[in-house]
């Protein structure tokens, strides 16, 4: 039985050519970047470079990246290290009620420090209102962080609108760009964006990496202290052979992105023609246009998610009920709770979502198997 894999939101198999660029520094070049023999040049020298490509990928400069363990360290970096620097400012921060874990569990541990944070609600296609986040700014409100496209839904929020909203105001602007980047273009000088976080997993790199964009002239208090390693925002010895599988994933998921799209658009159109074919009852979660290609997030009326799940795994599908970061919890998503309430909608609700590897085939035969499920689950008559 051939396994398929449609779970790239949660994570992504490592591009061979990012293998590939690791490899030396793990064997041949294998110098601490700090020290200043020529094994240490050697290795500063490579980190410098795949430094250098990350920012050219989101038009930043190489000094304002800084290399962290992944997306939930950058986001962390970037809310709890901006707010504590700033307080003195105000004690006020802004962001949604979709928010990835790694954005509302750090708002949630600087509320218990004193800070104020309002949670912005969403419709029920799960974008904000620019309205309501004009008018939840306060002289007090420091921080904004926005996520660039949801890790469940796909769908993208007005990101660009909501920095320019913010431009005449003190606060700065941060968005969880995690599940976005690889997928859409995105230039935080044409954004207008302040910091932004990456992870290198969600996009063919390697597990453990990832990075946050600071915009030149922005301080953060460190989370990590220890030697002065990324210009003293993030202590702790740098992965050479981590960030040299980062930036050539980063490059190669770049390359062909509009083609890559099309194709994506066209797996989702032929699984979603299947189901109907099939007379699978279902509803499609998210907005219809404002969306990643390569995120379908489908409910099933009528069906237990869990077992859905444990079925499609045994036919030999691989997806997902949600975030990763949730697995076993038998609660409907924080994000579909958000956009249709305590409902069946969300508790019925399962994630597929494509990426390298996937085949007009693979859509085929998930939707042969997710007939065969619901009918064994009585879903489908």
């Amino acid at each position: 039985m051939e396994r398929i894999y449609l779970d790239h939101a949660a994570t992504t198999p490592v591009h061979p050519k990012a293998a590939e660029a690791m490899m030396p520094y793990f064997t041949s070049v294998y110098g601490n970047p700090s020290s200043t023999h020529h094994f240490g040049r050697e290795s500063k020298a490579a980190l410098q470079q795949s430094r250098k490509v990350l920012a050219e990928a989101v038009g930043a400069s190489a000094d304002e990246i800084v290399l962290t363990a992944g997306g939930t360290e950058a986001d962390n970096l970037a809310i709890m290290g901006y707010a504590r620097r700033h307080q003195h400012l105000g004690r006020h921060l802004i962001t949604a009620v979709t928010e990835h874990h790694g954005v509302l569990h750090a708002c949630g541990a600087l509320e218990k420090e004193g800070f104020r944070v309002t949670y912005l609600d969403v419709d029920s296609e799960g974008r904000i209102s620019l309205e309501e986040l004009k008018q939840a700014l306060t002289d007090e409100t420091i921080l904004v962080s926005l996520m660039t496209a949801n890790n469940e839904t796909g769908v993208l929020q007005p990101v660009q609108e909501a920095a320019a909203l913010l431009k005449e105001h003190q606060t700065v602007f941060h968005t969880d760009a995690v599940q976005a980047l690889g997928k859409r273009r995105l230039n935080v000088t044409e954004l207008g964006i302040d910091m932004l976080a990456a992870s290198a997993h969600k996009f063919n790199g390697p597990n453990g990496t990832g990075f946050l964009y600071v915009r030149k002239g922005i301080q953060l208090d460190p989370l990590l202290y220890g030697g002065s390693q990324e210009r003293k925002r993030r202590a702790g010895t740098e992965s050479t052979a981590l960030a040299a599988g980062m930036a050539e994933a980063l490059r190669l998921a770049l390359e062909n992105m509009e083609q890559k799209q099309l194709e994506q658009e066209r797996f989702r159109h032929l699984l979603l023609t299947h189901l109907e074919q099939g007379g699978v009852e279902f509803v499609v979660n998210g907005h219809r246009h404002e969306r990643l290609s390569n995120v379908l997030n489908i409910s099933f009326p009528g069906a237990n998610v869990e077992q859905l799940l444990m079925n499609l795994d045994l036919e030999g599908i691989a997806v997902s009920s949600g975030s990763a970061c949730t697995a076993g919890s038998i609660e409907a998503s924080h994000v579909l709770t958000a956009m249709h309430g305590d409902s069946e909608r969300g508790r019925s609700a399962v994630r597929f979502s494509f990426g390298l590897g996937t085949t007009e085939a693979h859509m085929e035969q998930t939707a042969a198997a997710l007939l065969r499920v619901l009918q064994r689950m009585k879903v489908l008559h």
